[in-house]
């Protein structure tokens, strides 16, 4: 863990301290692209790593944003429900043209264009959740009242029921 050198990651840092946020953005030198490679190269529990997954507004077209705990499936009718709206898989150019940002490195925060955020109320029971700083190589430390804060996002349910992806057994 080395502090942010890479101007994207920077621009994020710049950001935090205009919002009065004093975060230190680090990068690694392995990819932190998903919540496993992130809480390894980190030091804490997937649990603890506030994912961005993108999403496409069917009928707005807006990138919707979930920041969802890492250990967390998403229900995609929750946050269709909680956004008001219908949802399609967003791609790589999507994700990219939508929110600045490659997969694997989408910040809460300096999207490109507008989106929506989405919030998973399971991020609240931590004192820290590491946020993607954007790039799949750099993240930052925030309290989820912080996330909050920052963001003006609200907290939803959106993790998936465990038991509506059990795999079924035959009688």
């Amino acid at each position: 863990m080395k502090p942010a050198r890479h101007p994207t990651a920077l621009r994020t840092a710049q950001r935090l301290r205009d919002a009065g946020i004093d975060a230190a953005v680090v990068e690694f030198e392995q990819p932190t692209r998903t919540s496993a490679e992130a809480a390894a190269a980190i030091g804490c529990t997937v649990a603890e790593i506030a994912k961005s997954v993108v999403f496409r507004g069917r009928d707005s077209a807006l990138a919707i944003i979930v920041v969802a705990s890492g250990a967390n499936r998403i229900d995609e009718s929750r946050v269709a429900a909680s956004v008001g709206e219908p949802l399609t898989r967003a791609d790589a150019e999507f994700v990219r043209a939508a929110t600045g940002y490659a997969i694997g490195g989408v910040a809460p925060i300096g999207h490109s264009g507008p989106v929506r955020l989405v919030l998973d109320e399971d991020l609240r029971r931590f004192a820290t959740v590491w946020v993607a700083a954007g790039t799949p190589f750099s993240v930052f430390p925030l309290t989820p009242a912080q996330l909050r804060a920052l963001t003006g996002a609200e907290w939803s349910a959106v993790r998936k029921d465990p038991s509506t992806h059990a795999p079924h057994t035959r009688s």
